[in-house]
């Protein structure tokens, strides 16, 4: 079981990924012991200071499939995966398993 942290994610997406994701624990405040991942709304949270916070931890930042520039900085910023939102709620076993591979 991983500690997943999510930024910036509303509780309908929270719930979603709880749903989907059952073996997991989410968490929402920071200063908890360090999380296994990082889940961003990237649209919500500037990706800069997701990355400089967590520079040890892996990230996936989501946004919608729209908002090119923020997939961007995303990027930019050191982002591990960043993917659009759909994706994430379709592949999520997928994408959380290639994210925790190394920790698991």
């Amino acid at each position: 079981m991983a500690t997943i942290l999510l930024l910036g994610v509303d509780l309908f997406l929270r719930s979603k990924l709880e749903g989907l994701a059952p073996g997991h624990r989410f968490v929402s405040a920071e200063g908890v012991d360090p999380p296994d991942l990082v889940i961003a709304d990237i649209a919500r949270i500037d990706p800069g200071d997701v990355a400089d916070s967590f520079p040890e931890v892996p990230l996936l930042g989501f946004t919608n499939h729209t908002d090119t520039e923020g997939l961007r900085r995303a990027h930019a910023a050191g982002f591990d995966r960043v993917i659009a939102k759909s994706a994430l709620f379709e592949r999520t076993s997928e994408v959380l398993g290639d994210l925790l591979a190394p920790v698991e």
